[in-house]
């Protein structure tokens, strides 16, 4: 293997330089402080948890975490996502606060990838975690609030597509008693979006006519809120008919917010995350191929840490958002370029001072330092103040 150059770095992680910093610190700050107003508080985790508690509750495949040994032998991972992490610290340090909990991140994580798959190793997500209400109101609040958050970092045109875990596992149990490999088979298509795949699946298991019908018609159930009583004469699986009645009262809650416009009900989601229990969800913006926004309802994880509370949230794939939409702020503010000779310094420093203590950004330049830059350039600075005697030439 050879030793890699100077200048390289490892597979899947980048550099952000300064334009694309000011703006990921720019969407960061707009969304936290809109989840600030809906009452969330702000939350750090570690860059790395235990393996045995965080890296196995985290539902992330062992293949895509990123493992060390610390000096005693304990096996260590880079934080995979937040989730459980909060998870952890809700059950911990957070255990005698009243509920419910609001609270919210803005943070890297990191999955190991494939290096031909052209992935991310490390990016970041800006997020909440609402702890200790089972309600369809906090399932509302939460994709209300993505949306809300979705505005505050400048995407414009979006979508957002909700299904429930509960009503899938309803349709299987009923359809496929007691075949779980076969069920599982099914969701894994669905996760994959292969509805051709799911077909021939279904087509495959030797079904009768009617298990066959509620399967396939799975595939149609997107829309209002009328898919919900459509789906209602595909099962009548308890769990299956409980899981579309929640539905229905998000939405409802989601028409008072005055945003359900922007959400349509997919039945055949399912989660990419193995903790999820109820509600899931996605957001697309309409720039971008793939989802901005993904969260959901995950009522068991807490347990794993030994506090039995249900809870939902979302995260927001901030790099994506970064990347992929344009940047609502247009262009930097450039900063004012002070130039002065040495006996002006003063006046030049209190000016500079006066400028950042209004909000603005300044950089002081002593004439004579001969620094090579270009005074007249009028790309970097917004204009130029000049405490330099006219007949002193500022180089």
């Amino acid at each position: 293997m050879s030793k890699p150059q100077g200048f390289e770095k490892p597979v899947g992680v980048r550099d952000y330089l300064p334009r694309a910093t000011r703006r990921l610190r720019r969407i960061e700050r707009s969304v936290l402080d809109c989840m600030a107003r809906w009452g969330y508080d702000p939350i750090k985790t570690p860059t790395m948890e235990y393996y045995d508690t965080v890296g196995l509750a985290s539902s992330t495949p062992d293949r895509k975490l990123y493992k060390l040994l610390n000096n005693r032998g304990q096996t260590l991972v880079l934080r995979s996502e937040m989730t459980a992490p909060i998870a952890r610290v809700a059950s911990s340090l957070l255990r005698e606060e009243s509920l419910p909990l609001r609270l919210s991140y803005h943070a890297n994580v990191f999955r190991a990838i494939e290096e031909e798959a052209g992935r991310e190793a490390e990016f970041f997500q800006t997020g909440v975690e609402l702890v200790g209400d089972r309600s369809p109101e906090a399932d509302a609040e939460v994709i209300a609030l993505a949306i809300a958050s979705l505005q505050a970092a400048g995407v414009k045109t979006f979508k957002f597509a909700m299904g429930h875990v509960g009503f899938l596992n309803g349709l299987f149990d009923e359809a496929l008693p007691n075949r779980t490999e076969d069920q599982q088979a099914l969701k894994e298509r669905l996760l994959r979006r292969d509805y051709v795949g799911f077909r021939e699946k279904a087509e495959s298991l030797g079904l009768g006519s009617e298990q066959q019908q509620e399967l396939e018609g799975l595939l149609r159930l997107r829309g209002g809120v009328e898919i919900c009583s459509q789906a209602a004469g595909l099962s009548s699986h308890e769990l299956a008919l409980e899981s579309l009645d929640h539905l229905r009262k998000v939405w409802e809650a989601l028409s008072d917010y005055g945003v359900s416009q922007h959400v349509l009900i997919d039945l055949t989601m399912i989660g990419d995350f193995s903790y999820y229990t109820g509600m899931v969800f996605e957001g697309y913006a309409a720039e971008l191929g793939f989802p901005v926004c993904s969260g959901g309802r995950y009522d068991n994880l807490l347990k794993q840490f030994g506090r039995d509370v249900p809870s939902t949230g979302f995260a927001l794939k901030t790099t994506r958002i970064l990347d992929g939409v344009d940047d609502p702020e247009g262009e930097e503010e450039r900063p004012v370029l002070i130039v002065y000779e040495s006996n002006r310094r003063a006046e030049a420093l209190a000016e500079a001072a006066r400028i950042r203590d209004g909000g603005g950004a300044a950089v002081t330049r002593l004439a004579e330092s001969g620094n090579g830059e270009d005074v007249s350039e009028s790309g970097r600075y917004s204009r130029v103040v000049s405490f330099v005697e006219a007949n002193t030439p500022a180089k």
